[in-house]
């Protein structure tokens, strides 16, 4: 037996929107026509939902968010593009979402588990991955790449076409202006790579080798001969561990920005 839909009388829900089995919506929300609300979903109240947006199954989103608005992008100029946000997430109020642009493959992608407090921005063609938690107050710029596990502190900023690696952690207040390893800590108001997220890899369970493989790479990327690549590639041809060698493949991977350093 499906599970029946709860909308409130207030809440306006524009011809063309699909709503899942099970979805509540609250008072004086606004679910656009071109939307998809996946089974179970919740709009607390005062939420706006518009564009061509997509949103996965069990997510909640909390009062005032705007989700699905057209890109704060002056180059945008109506083009057909969308917001696809997975299961699960946490939307919290005030937060905003925006769609993608032609210029940047047309699509905003949001993975799973996420959790998006209070007041964060996650802006046009950003791809974000799984389990990531965006603080309150930061904002992720255009075409930015959040690969999963990472944390981006409060009131921190990460300029566009930056890639942040899987499971890094950027502290708060900080401004994150070039490309993050997987793993690395990030902190002070002109982000510095400091260190490794050592409490991150401990609370997901990575073995003592791998965490003493990643001390040890990180610091040959800080002492090493030769430019910031050539140690990367040095230490593909020495280390067997899965954790170094997904540094090494990201720092010689294609990337607009160039790469926060160890200080």
């Amino acid at each position: 037996m499906s599970a029946p839909q709860l909308v409130h009388p207030s809440a306006v829900i524009e011809p063309g929107a699909k709503l899942g089995e099970g979805v509540r919506i609250g008072p004086f929300c606004v679910v656009g026509a071109g939307v998809t609300l996946g089974d179970r979903v919740e709009l607390k109240s005062h939420v706006v939902v518009t564009g061509n947006t997509e949103i996965g199954a069990d997510t909640v989103v909390f009062s005032f968010a705007v989700i699905g608005e057209v890109p704060q992008d002056l180059k945008y100029r109506g083009e057909d593009s969308r917001l696809v946000i997975g299961q699960r997430n946490r939307i919290r109020e005030h937060v905003t979402m925006n769609c993608g642009t032609e210029g940047g493959g047309g699509v905003t992608r949001v993975g799973d588990d996420g959790l998006f407090m209070a007041g964060c921005h996650i802006a046009h063609d950003a791809q974000v991955g799984n389990r990531v938690i965006v603080v309150n107050s930061a904002a992720i710029a255009g075409h930015c790449v959040l690969e999963d596990d990472v944390i981006v502190g409060g009131l921190s900023g990460v300029h566009q076409w930056v890639r942040i690696g899987r499971g890094a952690i950027i502290g708060a207040v900080t401004m994150v202006t070039n490309d993050v390893i997987p793993y690395g800590l990030v902190q002070a108001p002109r982000g510095e790579l400091d260190g490794l997220n050592l409490v991150g890899l401990k609370r997901r369970g990575v073995a003592r080798t791998d965490i003493t493989a990643l001390r040890a790479a990180f610091q040959m990327l800080a002492q090493g001969e030769g430019t910031f690549q050539d140690r990367a590639r040095r230490l593909g041809e020495d280390n067997d561990s899965e954790y170094v060698q997904e540094i090494v493949r990201f720092v010689l991977g294609d990337s607009d920005r160039s790469y926060l350093t160890p200080g």
